[in-house]
This record gives C-alpha cells, sequence and structure tokens, in this order.
C-alpha cells in the first residue's frame, strides 16, 4: 500500500482552475435586433435563423385570455364575498352583546 500525499491548497486550486463560469455568449436577433443567447430562439420575436419557431401572437393572446379569465373570476368572488362578510360582522355583534 503506498503512502498517501498531502494536497496543497495550491496545487487544488490549481486543479480546479478549470472550474470558474464563463459568462453567456449574447447576439443580435437579425429581425429585431434584441439580444439574445446563441443557438437560442429570440424570445422577443420567437425566431430561430429566420424562421419563425414560437409563435409569439399566439402565445400573448393566450396570455392575456387567462389574466382576463383570473380577473372574472376574482370579480365573481368579490361579488359573493360581502355577503359572507356581512354575516361575519352580525355574528361578532351578537358575541360582543353576550
Amino acid at each position: 500500500m503506498t503512502v498517501r500525499m498531502r494536497h496543497t491548497k495550491s496545487h487544488t486550486a490549481n486543479r480546479r482552475s478549470h472550474h470558474g463560469l464563463k459568462e453567456p455568449r449574447i447576439s443580435l436577433c437579425p429581425d429585431c435586433k434584441a439580444p439574445h443567447k446563441r443557438h437560442n430562439v429570440c424570445l422577443s420575436c420567437g425566431r430561430y435563423r429566420g424562421r419563425v419557431i414560437i409563435d409569439m401572437t399566439a402565445k400573448f393572446e393566450k396570455k392575456q385570455a387567462k389574466a382576463k379569465a383570473k380577473r372574472e373570476a376574482m370579480n365573481e368572488e368579490a361579488a359573493s364575498e360581502p355577503e359572507q362578510t356581512e354575516d361575519k360582522i352580525l355574528n361578532a355583534e351578537e358575541l360582543s352583546k353576550k
């Protein structure tokens, strides 16, 4: 069995010198001139290498419809809520009288 050698801090640091993170490479979209990561779809126009990959208008409309449905649900919930709060107030008044 061999004798184990000590790992000094400098030797460990030299070995780990290649573990550093590199900043992402950024390019400009040729269509909309927005910055995006290389070899990835542009998130502002949905194009990659001149072709439409993501239909951004449909995505935007879907997001708007979802937000509208959420607002309507919140309004319906708020409309039914005052009845419940009035009952809670009446119950609180009855409890305070006792």
